[in-house]
């Protein structure tokens, strides 16, 4: 097999981590979640670019499952980052999440998740994502058949754990290796 110069992986997840950002946007322009759409958002604590309050950190250290369901503020939606004011044990946290940080995302209302390998290769925050095609190898996401490793951090809000759900609902999750040829 031909070396891969395109970089297709990279760019699947790319893309993929578009859809979380534009489930977000939708989010905004709706003014809130419709229906019973809820997101857990895991993402690492120590990515470049993420910004998380030291006490959270230091509780999480490597990553953080947040839910966006009743009682999120200030929700922005940028080109490579969201930006959500939550509250931890009733205090308003401010939380910027690089969109490269994401390792999974989880709309359990409808089974819908997705789940990304962390880049192998740390590049500077102030790159775009696309420059970072030509920088950073990465990997696709997997899937629950690909055994992704289960959290053992719970979500941070009081809703029920998603993964709990997982069990008796019809998740949809996307993996590259579906689209393939055998």
């Amino acid at each position: 097999m031909a070396q891969d110069l395109m970089h297709y992986e990279q760019m699947t997840q790319l893309a993929l981590r578009g859809v979380v950002r534009d489930a977000i946007r939708r989010v905004i322009r709706e003014d809130g979640l419709p229906g019973a759409h809820h997101f857990y958002i895991t993402f690492l604590t120590r990515h470049p670019g993420a910004e998380i309050d030291e006490a959270l950190a230091k509780k999480y250290p490597e990553e953080i499952t947040i839910v966006l369901e009743h009682q999120f503020w200030d929700l922005t939606a940028n080109e490579d980052n969201f930006e959500v004011t939550l509250k931890f044990g009733g205090v308003p946290k401010y939380i910027k999440v690089p969109y490269t940080a994401i390792t999974r995302f989880h709309d359990p209302s409808v089974g819908f998740a997705l789940q990304f390998e962390p880049q192998r290769e740390e590049t500077p925050a102030t790159i775009s994502p696309l420059a970072q095609l030509q920088t950073a190898p990465a990997e696709a996401p997997k899937t629950k058949a690909n055994g992704p490793e289960k959290s053992k951090k719970k979500p941070a809000s009081k809703t029920k754990n998603p993964e709990d759900e997982n069990s008796d609902s019809d998740d949809k999750v996307i993996s590259l290796d579906s689209f393939r040829k055998k």
